[in-house]
């Protein structure tokens, strides 16, 4: 997502202890040995961490960090399966719930390079793997121009099901969930919310949605910001497939409210992952970036810069996302080893549904 609010200070924050162990280790181990030294990190293109933090990171490893980037959800993990027994990197970010079971199963990740996680993350863990670290998380959710729905005196949908009433049609921008992870993560909420019968199921209401004049896009560029009426460029669509924290990005210009609304009701939880990979030729430099991850002054700069939540609960939140940026209280869950044993036939199922 394009930032427009200003960035605030990040903390400055100290190693941890934990850390200066594993940075100390990648020093001697080869991780910082010299201008030389390489950490490669593979990743999906929207990673970015401000370049004063990668700086600290690199004065204290002694080590050059690289990004590879590997294409988004399912294409990222595609590329590591293949490429496991040559590694394209020594640790990978950007796994989401959605994939993150077939990366085990198929042994892209040294499950034995654990690293400490911070206190309530181990919630997010996969399959008892805790080597598979949570990073960050995050809600897929419908997103609405609030500016455009009081300027029409029309009242704004509330639910996946109100999306197929008569008053909404053609108002939806939705995403194809074989070409974007967000498209699959919508996909996954409303197979949580629907379930997957022949009568009354997700596929029935993706003919609904269909019957009722929703767009699907390719990816979540061209819905919010070409289709979209709130994304910048004169869509025509006030309804859009995004994120719960996409509001804290769309101010209006003193800052005191935002002219889009996520709904909460539609909700589903997004958690990406980082770990170090299998046959990994600098694992103690993989290792040392998960920790550098979680440490407090990097997960406070998440929010801003990749518009996720932090899994530490040392970091902190901007104003602007705890005013605008809100999690559901119950956001919509699928099991991702239901995900993996499924996403195929699901995107089968959808693929006849809409007719693609």
């Amino acid at each position: 997502m394009t930032q427009t609010i200003t960035r605030r200070a990040l903390l400055a924050g100290s190693a941890t202890g934990a850390l200066a162990l594993a940075l100390a280790a990648c020093s001697k181990s080869g991780a910082g040995g010299g201008a030389a030294s390489t950490i490669t990190v593979v990743t999906h293109g929207s990673f970015v961490v401000p370049d004063d933090l990668k700086a600290a990171f690199e004065k204290d490893t002694g080590a050059t960090l690289e990004i590879v980037t590997g294409g988004d959800g399912g294409e990222l993990v595609n590329k590591l399966v293949l490429t496991k027994d040559a590694p394209l990197g020594d640790a990978v970010f950007g796994i989401d719930n959605s994939f993150a079971t077939r990366a085990l199963d198929e042994g892209v990740i040294d499950t034995t390079a654990t690293v400490p996680l911070p206190e309530g993350a181990d919630q997010y863990v996969v399959a008892d793997t805790p080597a598979l670290a949570p990073i960050d998380f995050g809600e897929v959710s419908v997103n609405i121009d609030t500016a455009w729905f009081a300027a029409k005196g029309l009242t704004p949908p509330a639910s996946f099901e109100d999306l197929v009433k008569a008053e909404y049609k053609d108002l939806f921008a939705a995403i194809n969930p074989s070409t974007s992870s967000t498209g699959l993560a919508f996909l996954l909420a409303t197979i949580g919310h629907f379930g997957t019968g022949q009568t009354g199921g997700f596929a029935d209401y993706w003919k609904q949605l269909v019957a009722n004049g929703t767009k699907i896009d390719e990816s979540w560029t061209d819905a919010y910001y070409t289709d979209f009426t709130a994304g910048g460029e004169g869509g025509a669509y006030p309804i859009v497939v995004s994120y719960s924290s996409s509001p804290a990005a769309t101010l209006t210009d003193d800052g005191s409210a935002s002219t889009t609304a996520s709904l909460p009701a539609t909700a589903f939880r997004q958690v990406e992952y980082a770990g170090v990979l299998s046959g990994a030729a600098n694992p103690e430099g993989g290792r040392a970036f998960v920790e550098w991850m979680l440490t407090a002054a990097v997960q406070t700069s998440i929010p801003e810069n990749m518009y996720m939540y932090p899994v530490n609960p040392e970091a902190t939140l901007s104003p602007e996302m705890q005013a605008f940026g809100a999690l559901s209280e119950t956001p919509i869950t699928v099991d991702p080893a239901q995900i993996t044993a499924n996403r195929e036939a699901w995107l089968t199922t959808w693929s006849e549904a809409v007719g693609q």
